[in-house]
């Protein structure tokens, strides 16, 4: 059984998400002063400024549109979702374009999304462990090495989408012990504007709401116009975007429309590395050749193309590299090879410390199996489809960030069992 402990007052629980706050966003602002200054790098008009998001948001505050996400003016685009880079264009607008001034304003706001994350990892554990793994996970989220050095050092959705989803998550928790309507809008609007952020949310999301209204049925509640409700919002919040790639671009687009450029990254000849360079148009000649001159849909066919005819040569291949980027996706190993280690020198310390909160989030997942708390079906979900399309296509180093959250909460859950045992 979990330990009792005294409940905390509303006063004290907010003081201590305060400190929680105050100490993580203090560490962050340390962290992105020294390296604040590698974005700032002129080279290839200023590319290591946020790069793809970069070009498109100085396109926006340039009053040019959602456009051109690389070298040139070439016009309209999809590559990306419009939250974060509208964020970086209104930073843009204040501070200026790949400015000293811009990259602490960037820097700082995702300095502060990580920071406020720990709110929602500590109720998240409260809700399902109790307080005082909610206090513990708290703080692990504030001294948390990936949190720390993706929001100081990376321009990028990735911070803002880890904070959305503990969101998210902390809702569904709460959604199916209900049927109020403000409670399943909410979901929508929220689980609708994180894929507008991140479109990953949608591995996730829909499974998650499914969960919840099956929960109601079952239990006998108000089911149908409540999971009507949360659907209806959150189409009308990501129809606008969609209404307008299909204004531009004459075809239904969800969201982004580079998922066969993703397959053609990941399924290649050079697999010595999950993402190996010379496949991007950021990276080569030819393919930023190709980019301007089959225009932005027209090279994403030609590279889903070449992708799937590659696959299909390759079968036994794909498979091998599938299993592979599972394995990456959970332990942080893909090789050994003298070459992928000079392109990843850090990637001995990353493989201990991903395959240890790994191990330890299976054990707070036993656990919460056998102190009967949870539910554990939300958490079974978000692990099992959030990391799918990247187990088909290609893995990062922070893809698996946004659920970094969920990771911590469980991973101080297995520790605590652990030293329950220790005790006995």
């Amino acid at each position: 059984m979990l330990e009792q402990t005294q409940a905390p007052t509303s006063s004290s629980r907010l003081r201590t998400w305060f400190w929680m706050v105050l100490v993580a966003l203090a560490i962050r602002l340390a962290v992105a002063g020294f390296l604040y200054p590698e974005h700032l790098n002129p080279d290839r008009d200023h590319w290591k400024f946020a790069g793809e998001t970069g070009r498109i948001a100085r396109s926006l505050a340039e009053g040019k549109g959602f456009s051109s996400p690389f070298f040139a003016e070439t016009g309209p685009t999809a590559w990306l979702t419009p939250v974060f880079p509208l964020l970086l264009a209104g930073v843009f607008k204040v501070f200026g374009i790949y400015t000293k001034a811009s990259a602490l304003a960037i820097l700082g706001l995702d300095c502060l999304f990580s920071a406020l994350t720990c709110i929602p990892v500590y109720l998240i554990a409260r809700k399902s462990f109790g307080e005082k793994a909610a206090l513990y996970s708290g703080w692990t989220w504030v001294f948390f090495p990936y949190s720390i050095f993706f929001a100081a050092d990376f321009i990028w959705a990735t911070t803002l989408s880890g904070l959305l989803v503990a969101c998210l998550f902390l809702l569904v928790l709460y959604l199916h012990e209900t049927s109020k309507l403000s409670y399943w809008i909410g979901f929508g609007v929220l689980a609708g504007f994180a894929a507008l952020n991140d479109p990953i949310v949608m591995s996730v999301a829909p499974f998650l709401g499914a969960w919840c209204w099956y929960q109601r049925y079952r239990s006998g509640g108000r089911w149908l116009v409540p999971g009507l409700a949360a659907v209806v919002a959150v189409s009308l919040t990501v129809s606008p975007w969609f209404m307008r790639n299909y204004a531009e671009f004459g075809k239904f687009i969800p969201f982004r429309g580079n998922l066969g450029f993703e397959f053609y990254c990941g399924n290649n000849a050079d697999y010595w590395h999950w993402d190996p360079p010379g496949y991007h148009p950021s990276d080569t000649e030819q393919e930023w050749k190709e980019y301007q001159q089959l225009g932005e849909m027209g090279y994403m066919v030609r590279k889903r193309q070449q992708a799937f005819d590659f696959i299909d040569s390759h079968r036994g291949l794909y498979a091998e590299l599938t299993l592979r980027r599972v394995l990456y996706m959970w332990t942080g190993f893909w090789s050994f090879g003298a070459r992928y280690l000079k392109e990843e020198p850090f990637d001995y310390a990353n493989i201990f410390f991903c395959t240890a909160l790994t191990v330890f989030m299976l054990l707070g997942l036993r656990q919460a199996f056998r102190d009967g708390t949870g539910p554990p079906a939300p958490y079974i979900i978000v692990f099992v489809f959030f990391p799918l399309v990247y187990y088909l296509t290609h893995p990062e180093d922070y893809y698996r960030r946004p659920i970094d959250p969920l990771f911590v909460v469980l991973g101080v859950y297995g520790a605590m069992g652990l030293r329950k045992k220790q005790r006995a």
